[in-house]
């Protein structure tokens, strides 16, 4: 791909557009809680747009462009089934807990709900995710730069972390908050006009009817057997391991994005921060999954739009973007492309990264290492953790090589961590006979079963590193099994072992678990018909594309 300079112009822009937000804001960040927390005071067109944008990443542009070529209209799941109920859910019935508890993140949640080790045990099983994750992001952006630039992998890599590192060590949480509102716009405004282009190119929806597979056209029909869809993924797994465990997982205990609505002025904007978030959420498919769509009719009708192949004979989905952004975008319009990538990139690392230095910052170090310190101290431990994510993050970019579809990846990343996690949310909101006890073995044993699974499964030469006791169609498939097989060892063991060992009191409690919260301070009646109508448009979607 040749880019000219008006493209380069662009690019260079936004660089210096990012890192200005951050100069600004640098004279606002006084204190630790400025710096990990903004001192939560964002406004909630800006939270709602940050919530969506931070799981708005590279990972998820270029991962959901990489399903909809693999996977067809099924992807969608992951948007219309596997985000927006929970995000209801999160604003309906778990924000009053989050924010009404006052706690900075939800590790902290869970010390006030349960103990401090249940707490240590998620913050460094979270720290560990996010900068995993991080590190997907800062691949996805080298993989692109190398191979439709021509830029050095390694070069690629030390630069965008560089910038990343640059506007959030000087702004922190607020700088990457307003950056995500700006990379929102841009990555829609980079990649919309490519779907219209490439819609028109393979002739329609007529088109895209007449050049590809009807199997990979429908988001229900098939789940009946695994082998009848090309997710291979049936009822159970989509429905229990999507639907519920990896959905409401992620959504209502990933700090990442709950960090976003806990920053909110106030309860009410906290609660409507994720359901707002959620309109744009189930719109997006039609610009993060039609480009997958697009070039299975394109291949069938023109030259040029073929993925590379590795040499194992790998399909390399994550392409898709690249290969349509050189085939159909002329000069400039190819510079806003491309920085819409290169946004996406930044929204995903520096959101990883801000969750990461609070977590570590407020429940590892101030919880163990140095507890009682000034707010300047702690500010500096901020600012120090920040360039240790990015470190850590530049590290774990080369493991998010072996995978041909990072969106598989990031899905059995999540299963470890969040779908036992969302067994113990569950149990202690609403069941206060749960126990600091039975949720810490809970998550360990949800977490150690979710590695044996793993071990003993395959899907697409993954896994199966003890034995190959069962093989998957997909390493989608395995993730939605291994998370909702997690989920239930979290669940009983959480059950059992809290028959077995004494609750918190009821009056430490309130506030922290559904039954001892005042039903006035759950939710008012326009949140609530606002997360209804959204239910409504997602139930309508899912029908009209059965």
């Amino acid at each position: 791909m040749t880019l000219l300079g008006i493209d380069y112009l662009i690019i260079a822009i936004y660089f210096l557009f990012v890192i200005g937000i951050g100069f600004l804001l640098k004279k606002q960040i006084k204190t630790g809680n400025d710096f990990l927390m903004s001192n939560r005071s964002i406004p909630l067109w800006i939270t709602s747009l940050a919530f969506i944008s931070a799981n708005l990443g590279a990972q998820e542009v270029l991962g959901m462009a990489a399903n909809g070529a693999k996977y067809g209209l099924y992807t969608v799941h992951f948007y219309w089934l596997g985000a927006a109920l929970a995000m209801i859910f999160l604003g309906i019935y778990m924000m009053p807990f989050y924010y009404g508890s006052k706690a900075r993140s939800v590790p902290e949640y869970l010390k006030l709900r349960f103990d401090e080790k249940t707490r240590t045990f998620n913050a460094i099983t979270f720290a560990a995710m996010t900068v995993f994750s991080s590190g997907v992001s800062l691949y996805a952006l080298a993989m692109l730069m190398e191979l439709i630039l021509g830029w050095d992998f390694n070069l690629s890599i030390w630069m965008a972390a560089g910038v990343v590192l640059i506007y959030t060590f000087l702004g922190g949480l607020t700088s990457a908050v307003y950056n995500e509102v700006l990379q929102f716009f841009l990555i829609v405004l980079g990649i919309a006009p490519l779907v219209y282009i490439g819609l028109q190119k393979a002739g329609g929806w007529e088109g895209i009817v007449q050049h590809v597979a009807d199997a990979k056209l429908h988001v229900w029909k098939g789940l009946g057997d695994p082998s009848q869809n090309p997710m291979g993924v049936d009822y159970v797994g989509m429905i229990f391991g999507l639907a519920f465990v990896l959905a409401f997982g992620y959504w209502c205990t990933d700090f990442l994005v709950v960090q976003r609505a806990m920053i909110s002025r106030n309860l009410d904007d906290a609660q409507r921060t994720p359901i707002i978030a959620a309109i744009p959420k189930i719109l997006m498919p039609a610009i993060v999954i039609m480009p997958g769509i697009i070039i299975l009719a394109l291949q069938k009708q023109f030259a040029g739009f073929e993925l590379p192949v590795s040499e194992q004979g790998d399909t390399n989905y994550n392409m898709v973007l690249p290969v349509l952004l050189q085939q159909l975008y002329p000069n400039g319009i190819l510079g806003v492309g491309i920085t819409a990538l290169v946004a996406s990139f930044m929204s995903g690392m520096a959101g990883n990264v801000t969750a990461f230095n609070t977590v570590w910052t407020f429940d590892i170090y101030q919880s163990h290492i140095k507890k009682n310190a000034s707010e300047k101290h702690y500010l500096y431990v901020g600012k120090f953790t920040t360039i240790i994510g990015i470190l850590i993050s530049i590290a774990t970019a080369y493991i998010a090589k072996g995978f041909n579809s990072i969106m598989d990846l990031l899905q059995l990343v999540f299963s470890f961590v969040n779908a036992p996690l969302f067994a113990t949310f569950f149990l202690g909101m609403f069941w206060k006979r749960t126990t600091g006890d039975g949720a810490f073995w809970g998550l360990v044993s949800g977490t150690t079963v979710a590695a044996i699974t793993h071990g003993l499964t395959g899907a697409e030469g993954k896994g199966a590193w003890i034995m190959n006791v069962h093989q998957f169609y997909s390493g989608t498939s395995q993730a939605f099994n291994i998370a909702w097989i997690s989920f239930v060892a979290c669940f009983v063991i959480t059950i059992v072992t809290s028959l077995f060992t004494q609750p918190k009191p009821d009056d430490e409690l309130k506030g922290l678990v559904y039954s001892l919260t005042p039903r006035e301070s759950r939710v008012t009646n326009t949140t609530l018909w606002l997360g209804i109508s959204v239910l409504i448009v997602t139930i309508l979607l899912n029908l009209i594309f059965f």
